[in-house]
């Protein structure tokens, strides 16, 4: 039985549902690496958190959008755990770290649009490209989607649709990684209350409201409803599965 420690790396983890889910991680007795973009004092509050756990923490700043900066991220990680730990290798992968856009199709700019392209899926394929190497056989990847992926709303139709391709990327990943016995697996959060988008789920009413009356549980989602899938995933509960979308929504649009 493997009884050393794991190490969860979550892009994003100062904040909304990454902060979550890197300490639910850390809660199932994980060490956790987490990305942030611009917020230090938020990352390192996050660390402490993790780290009151009793668990190990550190946070590195990456822009996900940057991927010329790739190399530079996994070599200062590398160094980190090799010195700390004695291996470069990471267990888990929770490719988290995204901003919003909503517009209609036809105001959306070219600009824009590469945007998201490089955010939500370049920066995710090429990231987990990069850790490839330095993931420990029997790991896993957790790529964030969206319920989007599923359901059209207007105004969400380049994101919607670069995470739709996130989740036929994360089947690839889970084909091509199986020999290795690593998982790849997608969670979809529904509309949560948090300030991604500029907290439009948590902070307008009506779009609260309207979230509410097409979820069968009757509420929009808070961070704490998902944070809790991702790290059940960093699991050797959720050894089996692979290759899956698992939409953590309470019900939208059903």
């Amino acid at each position: 039985m493997d009884t050393r420690t794991k190490i969860a790396l979550v892009t994003g983890g100062s904040r909304g549902l990454g902060r979550n889910s890197a300490i639910k991680i850390a809660e199932k007795g994980l060490d956790v690496i987490i990305t942030y973009k611009s917020n230090k004092e938020e990352a390192d509050k996050v660390v402490e958190e993790i780290q009151a756990l009793g668990r190990k923490a550190i946070a590195y700043q990456l822009d996900t959008k940057d991927i010329k900066s790739f190399d530079a991220f996994v070599k200062n990680v590398g160094d980190h755990l090799e010195e700390n730990t004695g291996s470069r290798n990471i267990d888990y992968l929770v490719n988290n770290a995204g901003t919003a856009l909503y517009s209609p199709i036809s105001e959306v700019t070219e600009e824009q649009l590469d945007d998201v392209v490089d955010i939500h899926f370049k920066g995710v394929f090429f990231l987990t490209q990069k850790f490839i190497p330095f993931m420990n056989d029997g790991g896993g990847i957790v790529n964030i989607s969206s319920g989007l992926a599923r359901f059209a709303l207007p105004g969400s139709s380049v994101y919607g649709s670069i995470k739709a391709g996130v989740e036929m990327l994360t089947k690839y990943m889970a084909k091509e990684l199986g020999s290795r016995k690593i998982k790849a697996n997608v969670v979809a959060p529904g509309a949560i209350e948090t300030d991604f988008g500029g907290g439009r789920t948590r902070d307008d009413k009506h779009m609260n409201e309207m979230v509410a009356s097409i979820t069968a549980l009757g509420r929009a989602g808070l961070p704490d409803d998902i944070g809790g899938v991702v790290a059940f995933l960093c699991t050797e509960d959720a050894r089996w599965i692979n290759g899956q979308r698992i939409e953590a929504s309470g019900g939208m649009f059903l």
